[in-house]
């Protein structure tokens, strides 16, 4: 397990954080059609190419999930994308699940799927190069929702998945996300956070997973984007830190923030807030793995076009520093303006 801790923990190094560039072909698609782009295996790969080729990738950035096309992907000059980012201090890490589906019986909630031949394809990731998985399940907030057997469910797939992956010497990032979807109000978030964590551990303990060996990825705890009271960032740090330090173990080595349905500059200002020396030491490292507020100014950026390149690697290079500078309370919004 030695190996897997040093993983862990250089995934949430100081000053770094995952790129979550493991967007499915339909995700990625819708993405495209907002920038005008036709979504192909090509225009994809170039795209990834862009992304891994970043000049001082590494600086910021201590992994990047990718998607299973992407993983076998190569760059123009035939470099496989897997050694691009290993060349860039950047471990490949990979999604190893098969998408959020109707859990039957729970009327608006889901279940992750994807454990069939999870083992097989572990071994097959392992040897094309990853040295970490991602597994994302969805907890929904509504009219009596969630429920427990719904949280229950997903807990424990996450924690079948994690002990594949220990077993096959990967790092499993577990991924509960409650969504923002709705109106519900920030104690509401919450409470279902706190509720998906403690079954999510207790599953992780009964699978006998390593917890030093693994990572956390979570939402923050906000209120929902219908909400008519939306708290601010400092609010919205301590409540999170606060959630966190009463379900999450100690042993746990880091924290990685997804970005949700929040703005580039919204998630770079609530993990500084977290991180703020103000609300003392933490015993995880609150970090990131942002999809969309690492990429959306790159993907708007480069439009398809390679002439474009520069600037849309200087889009991924800010944001990424911006975060980093984030992870030690050290960001600031003047940084913004100024680059802009």
């Amino acid at each position: 397990m030695t190996s897997m801790h040093e993983t862990a923990r250089a995934l949430v190094a100081p000053g770094k954080g995952i790129l979550a560039a493991d967007e499915s072909t339909g995700t990625i698609a819708k993405r495209f059609d907002a920038i005008g782009v036709a979504s192909n295996e090509d225009t994809r790969r170039r795209y990834r190419q862009l992304l891994f080729t970043t000049p001082g990738l590494g600086e910021h950035l201590s992994g990047a999930i990718l998607f299973d096309e992407t993983i076998r992907q190569s760059a123009d000059d035939g470099r496989r994308f897997v050694d691009v980012l290993e060349e860039a201090d950047v471990m490949a890490g990979i999604k190893v699940d098969a998408g959020a589906k109707s859990l039957a019986g729970f009327d608006g909630e889901a279940v992750t799927e994807g454990l069939d031949g999870l083992r097989e394809r572990l071994a097959d990731y392992v040897a094309l190069g990853a040295r970490f998985a991602k597994w994302r399940a969805t907890i929904t907030i509504g009219e009596g929702l969630p429920t427990g057997g719904a949280i229950d469910a997903n807990a424990h797939a996450m924690a079948r998945y994690a002990a594949l992956c220990q077993e096959a010497g990967v790092v499993p990032i577990v991924e509960p996300e409650v969504l923002m979807d709705g109106g519900h109000t920030l104690d509401a978030c919450e409470a279902a956070t706190s509720r998906t964590l403690d079954a999510l551990y207790d599953a992780l303990a009964t699978a006998r997973v390593d917890l030093g060996g693994s990572l956390l990825k979570v939402n923050m705890v906000v209120p929902g984007a219908g909400c008519p009271t939306q708290d601010d960032d400092a609010t919205i740090a301590d409540t999170t830190v606060r959630c966190l330090r009463a379900h999450v173990p100690a042993e746990v080595p880091g924290v990685v923030f997804l970005s949700g349905g929040m703005s580039d500059e919204r998630a770079t200002s609530r993990l500084h807030e977290m991180n703020r020396s103000e609300r003392g030491t933490h015993p995880w490292q609150l970090s990131f793995s942002y999809g969309r507020a690492l990429q959306a100014a790159s993907l708007a950026a480069w439009r398809g076009d390679d002439a474009n390149l520069a600037a849309s690697q200087a889009a991924l290079t800010h944001r990424a520093r911006m975060n980093g500078l984030a992870r030690a309370g050290a960001w600031d919004a003047a940084l913004e303006t100024a680059a802009a």
